[in-house]
């Protein structure tokens, strides 16, 4: 089908379910995996070094080549990209269950990178071809964006589950048959979408995005490693700040760019993008409260840790899906996004009156708003983005809305993980008569901490506890502190950003009554 072509209701929410299902599957795969490394440590015995590459090498693959799937999608077919991506990522998945070492391992979850960098963009281009009327497009990607969310809550779960009673490869082999319904099904139920007028696609501007977006995603995940001025982080900086300027250069001078630079001149779409990630990066302090909160300051199951999480991805699902749309027609998108990142804003600050020890009803009075609060915020940003351009674009834009979702979270999970280092550091209080070297280890991390507490005697392992406990506990305060304060700053700036975005975008629009006229550019 081109652009204009309508699709009939039925397909149109089969379409889409088959679009959630593919993006729950990338989302359930993500979180599955923490839970997944403790076992396949002791099977494959992967180094130190290892271990970080495969916890990190997909989401390098997959930020690194967003930006050229989503030209790909747009010149070849999104419906045909999906195809080929579902197909690539079940079998990377096989591959990924049954490594033999952790090599093949690092290698098959790098492929996935790949397969999910085809399938993030085309599904949500996919989306804005078919929805057409504005009211629905914004349900339909408040619905994708909510299925998403509630898959980071699913994965733990379902990992656990999984773990309880099987290998663990088998957190990645149930993507396999997944994956085959969305083939097969997608086959005769997605309809194809095209650029009409799609060029060709600059070769050499896919190194240079590859590299500028990496370098970046690549530096400030190592930051939250090794430390902000190791040269290893030097390096990758130089790397993708050289490589975005010559990628930015080039486009401006293309008459085909890979990606339109001129985008960025509409306030609708360059205030949604950055609004979506700031707002991911000050989501990442509320995974760092379910990673290592609840397991290692509450002592909970992974499964247990999964399921109290759960509440947060259903009421993501429920700001995205049920309450945005609403919220616009209102009292706009401006206010809509400022009120979201509010509302979360007022739930990071609730965890700081979380403890060493658990009260459920209080974690709940901080998570439902801190995620009711995102779900709203991300899904009218998304879908801002999405309305702002021509439909012809939507790959590209989506490829550029998911970049910058993935930054935020680099960017946040290396700038709060440090925060929250830092004053774990700051505030622990360790006892007298300690082994030598013990007192390193315990500062390094509260994991290392717990692993050395359980070495010690009775009496000075229970002190060493607690006194990590506690210091993570006020760690965690500060990192949620400042993400409270960066959803209250992006929701003003939102606010001034996106205050001339109608309530409801025109559908059928002039590009030139988007975008301002671009420079002359050479062939």
């Amino acid at each position: 089908m081109n652009s204009s072509t309508p699709v009939g209701t039925a397909r149109k929410w089969a379409t889409l379910s088959l679009c959630c299902l593919a993006v729950l599957v990338l989302s359930v795969d993500l979180t599955a995996l923490h839970l997944a490394i403790p076992n396949l440590i002791s099977d494959l015995r992967p180094s130190g070094t290892q271990i970080l590459w495969i916890a990190d090498v997909y989401g390098f693959a997959l930020a690194g080549l967003l930006v050229t799937m989503g030209g790909i999608g747009d010149r070849i077919g999104r419906k045909k990209l999906l195809l080929i991506g579902t197909a690539a990522f079940a079998a990377a998945s096989a591959v990924t269950a049954y490594a033999a070492s952790a090599a093949m391992l690092i290698a098959a979850r790098a492929l996935l990178g790949v397969a999910g960098a085809t399938i993030m963009p085309s599904t949500l281009s996919i989306t804005r071809n078919v929805f057409t009327d504005a009211r629905e497009r914004t349900m339909a990607v408040g619905i994708a964006s909510g299925v998403g969310a509630l898959g980071v809550g699913l994965g733990p779960i379902m990992g656990g589950a999984l773990l309880d009673h099987f290998w663990w490869g088998s957190v990645f082999l149930i993507n396999v048959p997944i994956m085959a319904v969305v083939l097969v099904a997608g086959l005769f139920v997605l309809p194809e979408s095209r650029n009409p007028r799609p060029g060709r696609i600059d070769v050499p501007s896919v190194p240079l995005s590859v590299a500028g977006v990496l370098g970046v995603v690549y530096a400030v995940t190592e930051a939250g490693h090794i430390g902000l001025f190791h040269a290893k982080v030097g390096i990758g900086l130089m790397v993708g700040v050289a490589g975005l300027a010559a990628f930015v250069w080039r486009q401006a001078r293309l008459s085909e760019p890979l990606i339109d630079i001129a985008l960025f001149r509409n306030a609708a779409f360059s205030g949604s993008v950055g609004s979506n990630l700031f707002a991911m990066f000050a989501l990442v302090a509320q995974s760092l409260v379910f990673s290592q909160y609840f397991q290692l300051v509450l002592h909970w199951s992974p499964l247990r840790a999964g399921l109290a999480g759960l509440p947060g991805g259903v009421a993501a699902a429920v700001g995205g899906a049920v309450l945005a749309a609403p919220l616009i027609g209102l009292v706009g998108r401006a206010r809509t996004v400022a009120l979201g990142l509010t509302v979360s804003a007022a739930g990071f600050a609730l965890y700081a009156l979380t403890g060493t020890e658990s009260n459920y009803m209080t974690l709940l009075a901080a998570m439902i708003p801190c995620a009711l609060g995102i779900g709203v915020a991300l899904t009218v940003t998304g879908d801002t983005i999405l309305a702002s351009v021509p439909k012809d674009r939507a790959g590209a834009a989506s490829a550029i809305s998911e970049t910058a979702t993935e930054l935020g979270g680099a960017l946040g999970m290396a700038v709060l993980g440090s925060v929250l280092t830092a004053a774990y550091r700051t505030h622990l209080d360790l006892p007298a008569g300690l082994p030598a070297g013990a007192g390193r280890s315990v500062r390094d991390s509260i994991g290392s901490a717990l692993e050395v507490a359980a070495a010690l005697p009775g009496r000075l392992g229970a002190e060493v506890t607690g006194a990590a406990r506690h210091a993570f506990v006020d760690g965690m305060h500060a990192a949620v502190f400042c993400s409270a304060g960066l959803a209250a700053l992006t929701g003003l700036a939102a606010l001034f950003a996106l205050r001339s975005v109608p309530k409801v975008i025109p559908e059928h629009v002039e590009e030139a009554d988007l975008l301002p006229e671009a420079p002359a550019r050479i062939r």
